[in-house]
């Protein structure tokens, strides 16, 4: 088995653990009815969110990735794409020639929205996610809008890999919609909250420029299908 099949497994794994660890009052039963019903209908409630397909018709240029983030995994998924436009600029190709998507999904979903939902809900807890600084679970979102300085690297120095200076940079950021159904649905059930009215407060604590998309696998599809080489990133 290659080291990348090893990786995803521990992925989905991880993934799993992180439900069954953050949201021990919610069965697995309950998870799945809901979306079993709505399989079983026989209309389908569609994507109501801005066309994903659409949006997918941005990304340009001659280099094209798409970096699968499954689970907070230190700095590496907003370090990796920063490596790869700084190593394409090193070999001719400006950051405008280069096409990067990140598809943030599982347990990773937390990188995608504000600190007011970080700190409410717990998400250094709940997706077992560490402060870089503290190695501790951070009680906001590590990678939007950090400070001067806050990334360095040895041997390289300071890098710049907040979400909005990747933003800047040309990357492009989605979210799995279906993951933040199921640790919506866990987070009320845990907090005895409204799972419908968690859901509409993490979708509203969106950061600015980050599309939802169905699933993760479904936007992974997508970029392979605009030409994304594919890369594992955690």
């Amino acid at each position: 088995m290659s080291v990348n099949q090893n990786l995803q497994q521990n992925g989905r794994r991880n993934f799993l653990g992180s439900l069954a660890t953050g949201v021990a009052a919610i069965s697995m039963t309950g998870i799945a009815t809901p979306m079993s019903l709505q399989a079983a209908a026989d209309n389908i409630v569609p994507f109501t969110s801005d066309d994903p397909d659409l949006w997918f018709n941005n990304i340009k240029g001659k280099h094209r990735v798409v970096f699968d983030v499954t689970q907070p995994h230190e700095i590496y998924p907003f370090a990796w794409p920063r490596v790869f436009l700084l190593t394409n600029s090193m070999t001719g190709t400006p950051e405008n020639d280069c096409g990067v998507v990140v598809v943030l999904r599982h347990s990773a979903i937390g990188y995608a929205m504000d600190n007011q939902v970080w700190s409410k809900y717990k998400f250094g807890e709940l997706f077992d996610a560490k402060d870089p600084a503290t190695h501790q679970p951070a009680t906001q979102n590590p990678f939007w809008q950090p400070g001067p300085g806050a990334f360095k690297v040895p041997g390289v120095g300071e890098v710049s890999i907040g979400i909005n200076e990747l933003q800047d940079a040309g990357v492009m950021f989605c979210v799995c919609d279906m993951a933040m159904t199921v640790f919506s649905a866990a987070a009320a059930s845990k907090m005895n909250m409204n799972a419908d009215d968690v859901k509409k407060e993490w979708k509203a604590a969106l950061l600015p420029g980050i599309q939802p998309v169905p699933s993760g696998v479904w936007a992974l599809g997508r970029a392979h299908e605009k030409g994304c080489a594919y890369i594992f990133a955690g």
